[in-house]
């Protein structure tokens, strides 16, 4: 689970962001949470967290650390997963639904009241559901009870958009599927891999195509937001916005000899396309790499020819697409 909550924080990879498994984390701080990026805006972001896993705030998005220039999250309600006398424990862990009643009206009061311009609920009881259960009535009683407690989070943001003038995203989602009979989950069938996504936002047309990814969430909400991203970490991120405009998706490399054939996919065709390179990957270590623009070309061309004898030799590459509404990134092993 930490895995995807961190891609979807850091609109990255595991093979990023170093967040392999539920215990002995290490996040790589090098690729920015979401609300790292709140806190770097030259305007004042208030930012929110709700949550019953303290760890979401102190390990994956790093509070008070200075890799990550000590993070600072303004309205927190959390850490009732430690709270073993305020929710002794129940019957098929029940204790953890009520948490998440706690939570969800905690984050419906924060919002109506201290209105964050960036907020992450954490609601959990619907995995403990499944994996006791699995596929079953049981399941879907309290997949249901969560629906009301996400109704209770929609109320409060429609209380501010009719009464202050405001206009808010709100996106559900799930941090992963669940095999064939419900009960566990992490392996590489497409239930397992496939998650769904809720927003009560207009999307584009890479939200309706089989690409949609968790990854592409932090990118969404920086983009309704208006964040400035800075080129080194944005151009990390793997995700794409399904808000807004998008050009290009489904970047493809196809190494042969030492050539690179780059391919892309197209919603604007009559676009420019400008291919960068990088022949190391410093950034991993919190260092700048060295971008080398290659060329630039029409998005309906929709592949390129790259000779790797003109750029410093190695054994690792980095491309990325960028478009005037979106760019694409990938790796590249010789």
């Amino acid at each position: 689970s930490a895995i995807c909550y961190t891609s979807l924080l850091t609109s990255t990879w595991v093979n990023k962001h170093n967040v392999t498994g539920n215990e002995n984390l290490d996040p790589n701080y090098n690729y920015w949470t979401l609300f790292r990026i709140a806190k770097e805006q030259s305007k004042d972001v208030k930012t929110g967290l709700y949550s019953s896993w303290i760890d979401n705030r102190t390990v994956l998005l790093g509070e008070g650390k200075p890799e990550t220039n000590n993070l600072k999250i303004d309205f927190v309600k959390d850490g009732y997963d430690i709270d073993k006398s305020g929710f002794p424990k129940k019957e098929k862990n029940l204790q953890i639904f009520d948490i998440d009643e706690l939570v969800s009206k905690e984050a419906a009061k924060g919002i109506r009241e201290d209105a964050p311009d960036l907020s992450w609920v954490y609601l959990w009881y619907t995995d403990d559901a499944g994996h006791r259960a699995g596929n079953s009535a049981f399941f879907d009683e309290y997949v249901m009870k969560a629906d009301k407690q996400v109704g209770r989070i929609w109320d409060a943001v429609k209380y501010r958009e009719e009464n202050f003038d405001e206009e808010w995203m709100i996106i559900v989602t799930t941090d992963h599927g669940r095999t064939e009979n419900g009960r566990g989950h992490g392996g590489q069938s497409l239930r397992e891999r496939t998650i769904w996504i809720s927003t009560n936002k207009k999307v584009n047309e890479y939200f309706n195509i089989n690409e949609l990814a968790i990854t592409d969430i932090a990118p969404s909400i920086s983009k309704f937001l208006n964040f400035e991203v800075p080129k080194e970490v944005l151009w990390e991120q793997d995700g794409k916005s399904f808000y807004g405009e998008a050009d290009i998706y489904n970047i493809r490399t196809e190494p042969y000899d030492n050539f690179v054939y780059l391919g892309w996919d197209t919603f604007n065709e009559n676009v420019p396309v400008t291919i960068y390179l990088s022949a190391d990957n410093k950034f991993k270590k919190g260092e700048n790499d060295k971008w080398i623009k290659v060329t630039t070309v029409k998005a309906n061309q929709k592949s390129y020819k790259l000779d790797l004898n003109d750029y410093p030799e190695s054994k690792f590459y980095k491309f990325v697409l960028e478009t005037p509404n979106n760019h694409m990134n990938r790796w590249l092993l010789k």
